[in-house]
């Protein structure tokens, strides 16, 4: 009995599993604009932060979103990441001088993978940070996942999308926004993640000719 409870619970996340990775890819760019379309009051935004050149790509992405509407915005910075913590408070700061009104969190998460470092022992990072993202997912439970690709990003994500797949936050909508820098081939992460983002956006056009048969989003140059 036990054994034909578990292969039920097993056949039944597997036909979620397939819903999510099918069904709604046929519906990514529909599902993503439907958040605003529909959603009335503010959404919850999770930005992930990387560092560089991926920190100055999304604050600029960041700085076109509108206060009120995506509203709070929590920012997820790598530890030990100062300069993208003291960029991102000089942004908030700058958008919206008066205090009171400000509203966004920082928090850090451990680094999935440090520059230069071998993947074998990163799959070790990578559980730690995963373990670090879950109560940072579950806890703010975002409507929107915004992140340009660093490895940050990946448990962020990976998280959020077990949280849809278990119905714990069904809402979720997860955004890549493929680095600039990408001319010729997609990132690591952005391999990793294409399938399980609801919006996978690049920034040159012969990107999206390398979507491996899942539907790419060509908008042009995004940051300036």
């Amino acid at each position: 009995m036990l054994i034909q409870l578990v292969l039920i619970i097993v056949g039944l996340v597997k036909l979620r599993l397939l819903y999510l990775l099918v069904v709604i890819r046929q519906n990514s760019k529909r599902d993503v604009t439907s958040i605003t379309a529909k959603r009335k009051g503010p959404i919850k935004t999770m930005i992930v932060m990387g560092s560089g050149g991926h920190t100055a790509e999304m604050l600029q992405i960041a700085q076109q979103l509108d206060l009120t509407k995506y509203s709070p915005r929590q920012y997820v910075i790598a530890a030990a990441d100062k300069t993208s913590v003291v960029k991102v408070i000089d942004v908030e700061v700058r958008r919206e001088p008066d205090m009171a009104k400000q509203n966004y969190e920082i928090v850090t998460i451990t680094r999935s993978r440090h520059v230069q470092q071998n993947y074998f022992s990163s799959i070790f990072t990578t559980l730690t940070a995963i373990l670090n993202s879950i109560p940072v997912v579950l806890r703010k439970r975002p409507d929107l996942i915004l992140t340009n690709g660093p490895g940050t990003c990946v448990p962020i994500c990976l998280v959020a999308f077990l949280a849809k797949l278990f119905f714990v936050n069904n809402n979720c909508k997860i955004v890549f926004v493929e680095s600039f820098c990408r001319v010729k081939s997609l990132s690591l992460s952005g391999k990793i993640l294409l399938w399980i983002t609801d919006l996978f956006v690049v920034q040159w056009p012969g990107l999206a000719r390398n979507g491996a048969g899942r539907k790419v989003e060509y908008f042009g140059r995004l940051s300036k």
